[in-house]
């Protein structure tokens, strides 16, 4: 019998709203993830500013940032849309995660964007900006298919369930396309411990 390999996705919730739609969403996929992913929030909230005057002694939040990426396979961006980009508060992570400079969290990493906005396009213009940062970061993104989520609440329960069966196949078939493409980028990228 085949032992089925079990990868650890860290996520990112791009916003800080505590009533955050992307975290529901987040909490469904997860929900409904194949069994072979388990994830961990990597938390962006207490971060400071980035500048390059903490390159020589990231604080505390920075280090344990870079360090849960570190003991991810993969990461899974779930974001809003803010003045048709990411939040700042994302990009600010991404930038304490990418530096110091030859120290880039995100190098060839699997990472795969999704986000939900209440605009019906939900959220495609933020995840090409973000998609544009990762290139740069020289992330392995996952550029098919894309999920841009036009969030009607009376779809998504509290404890995760979809309560609408063409989502819920949706959301299935995009995390079961996640997983396959970690397991690809891993099988010629391994991850280093």
């Amino acid at each position: 019998m085949r032992r089925v390999r079990t990868y650890q996705v860290g996520y990112f919730v791009g916003s800080l709203y505590s009533k955050s739609i992307n975290r529901v969403l987040a909490n469904a996929l997860i929900r409904i993830a194949p069994e072979e992913l388990q994830f961990t929030e990597i938390g962006i909230r207490d971060l400071p500013l980035y500048s390059p005057d903490y390159d020589d002694a990231y604080p505390p939040a920075a280090v344990e940032l870079k360090e849960a990426i570190g003991r991810s396979d993969a990461v899974l961006f779930v974001t809003p849309e803010y003045n048709r980009s990411i939040p700042g508060a994302l990009k600010n992570a991404i930038d304490w995660a990418s530096r110091p400079w030859g120290q880039n969290s995100f190098d060839h990493i699997p990472a795969a964007v999704i986000g939900a906005s209440i605009g019906q396009i939900g959220t495609a213009v933020a995840q090409q900006s973000l998609r544009g940062v990762l290139s740069f970061c020289n992330a392995r993104q996952m550029t098919a298919p894309e999920a841009y989520i036009y969030f009607k609440p009376e779809i998504y329960g509290d404890d995760g369930t979809i309560h609408d069966e063409s989502t819920e196949k949706f959301l299935r078939t995009y995390m079961e396309e996640f997983r396959d493409h970690i397991q690809r980028v891993l099988t010629v990228l391994p991850r280093s411990v």
